[in-house]
């Protein structure tokens, strides 16, 4: 009988929330009511995306309906700003409000929104501690110049290492900063993940997971029972790896109480094991700081080299042009150092290019304003709604950009004030304001230090003779932005 009441109570709230929520959404603020796509009952605008890329498809409705514009997804309301004007009003005006997160359900697996940089909110002292540690102790300046030796060692395995074993150079780089150790070569997690391959899938899952559809999301009241397993898939996949990642932090407790072993390492985890003995970290936040370093650092500085690599081949003049400025600037010089690196000025043009074309992360992390009083471009945003900002969009707007979809590294040539902070949101692959993602200073070095060895130790030409206007550039979303057809590049060595 309880169970038949419950069941017919949530038969009537659900219109009954759904009528009420347009209300609010059409009369309670005073203001111009945000436009969009007329939702259906129940399911809202899920059915306006229904096909293809998220960002291409929310770009193509804003086109329609404007750069402010509202979509109701189930029970859940969304707003989604796509364009530079409306995303700088946002970011300048209401950074604070609009610094809040909608958390997917998948995220509270194992509790991980609760120790997650990504999800807690920004006004929580607890992030504003893990915050902190990741600044000061591995993304600050002076932490990035100690670990300069490391970046420019591992780096150099690019120059053997091709197509996706990139990003077996790529996790050795973030292992060894934080690690002291080549996981691809020394780890051995198991049968299934033991290889770059394995680790690569495994993390690539609990990334894209976030971008599954889950009606946990869509409709909140169905969360407690996770009707697609989703939470309990991604409570697996994140035991997994924290096993991996405790493995490494028993290892060096027990060197730490060896008395024969007084060497410190000097990297990250000696840093959280400081922390952590000073009382200032649980063990808990260490192993979710880790995961986060790996899972949005490695995937950021693996695509990035991808799709500018990608871009280059699909367009020989600029790659002429690259590469006769790595050779007039190093000459014959065997190592490649990062300061070498700033002399390259085209080359970090064509870099940035890339990164506005395809950032890696087309739809930020999804915001929610945290009260009141959030106005963009006269539509009041209420509390409680989701905000969409669509990077992709943003970086491709018209008003901001001439001949926007085109790859043209030139325009970056005489726009030096367009750095990596996110300050102008025309162009701002890692997000902006107190959001902004943390391994931007990481990604800043490593990327175009990558690619100069890439291009100083290599001719690149596609495979099977195919030509450039031949070769497929489509993107496949799966919450980063990834090449729809893995790229496929032939090393020559230079004669």
């Amino acid at each position: 009988m309880e169970r038949q009441l419950w069941l017919l109570w949530a038969a009537l709230a659900v219109p009954l929330l759904y009528c009420l929520t347009n209300l609010r959404r059409r009369l309670g603020t005073g203001r111009r009511p945000l436009p969009g796509p007329t939702p259906l009952p129940l399911i809202g605008n899920l059915i306006d995306l229904r096909r293809g890329n998220l960002h291409h498809t929310l770009a193509r409705l804003a086109r329609t309906h404007g750069p402010v514009m509202y979509l109701r997804l189930g029970l859940t309301d969304a707003v989604v700003v796509s364009s530079r004007d409306a995303a700088s009003e946002a970011f300048m005006r209401h950074d604070r409000r609009l610094a809040g997160r909608a958390i997917p359900d998948i995220a509270r697996a194992l509790g991980f929104s609760e120790r997650a940089i990504n999800w807690l909110p920004s006004s929580d002292p607890h992030w504003k501690t893990l915050r902190g540690v990741l600044a000061t102790h591995i993304f600050s300046s002076r932490a990035l110049a100690a670990a300069r030796g490391v970046r420019e060692r591992k780096v150099r395995d690019l120059e053997v290492y091709v197509g996706r074993a990139v990003y077996g150079a790529m996790l050795n780089l973030m292992s060894s900063i934080v690690f002291s150790v080549d996981v691809v070569a020394d780890m051995d997690m198991d049968a299934a993940a033991g290889s770059t391959q394995g680790i690569r899938e495994l993390l690539n899952d609990l990334v894209s997971s976030a971008a599954k559809p889950n009606v946990s999301d869509l409709f909140p009241f169905l969360r407690p029972f996770d009707l697609q397993g989703w939470r309990r898939w991604t409570a697996k996949k994140l035991e997994k790896f924290y096993r991996f990642l405790d493995d490494m932090i028993d290892r060096r407790l027990t060197e730490d109480s060896d008395s024969s072993s007084r060497d410190k390492h000097g990297d990250f985890l000696d840093v959280l094991i400081q922390l952590m003995s000073a009382g200032k970290l649980a063990r808990g936040d260490i192993t979710s700081l880790l995961f986060e370093v790996f899972a949005s650092g490695t995937d950021a500085l693996v695509v990035t080299v991808e799709w500018t690599m990608a871009e280059l081949l699909r367009n020989p003049r600029v790659m002429a042009k690259v590469r006769a400025e790595i050779q007039g600037t190093l000459g014959s010089k065997e190592a490649i150092e990062e300061s070498d690196v700033a002399c390259l000025r085209y080359l970090m043009a064509v870099m940035k290019e890339a990164m506005r074309l395809h950032p890696v992360a087309p739809l930020m992390l999804p915001h929610m304003a945290m009260e009141d009083g959030v106005e963009i471009q006269g539509h009041a945003v209420p509390k409680g709604h989701t905000v969409i900002f669509n990077t992709w969009a943003i970086m491709r707007d018209p008003a901001a950009w001439e001949r926007p979809n085109e790859f043209i590294p030139e325009r970056f040539m005489d726009r030096p004030e367009m750095v990596f902070k996110g300050k102008e949101p025309e162009f701002s692959p890692f997000g902006s304001g107190l959001r902004l993602c943390p391994a931007q200073p990481m990604a800043e070095r490593v990327v175009p230090l990558g690619l100069a060895s890439l291009l100083h130790a290599f001719e690149w030409r596609l495979p099977n003779g195919l030509l450039p206007d031949e070769f497929d550039l489509s993107e496949r979303f799966n919450h980063t932005n990834v090449p729809a057809v893995p790229l496929k590049a032939v090393p020559f060595a230079i004669t």
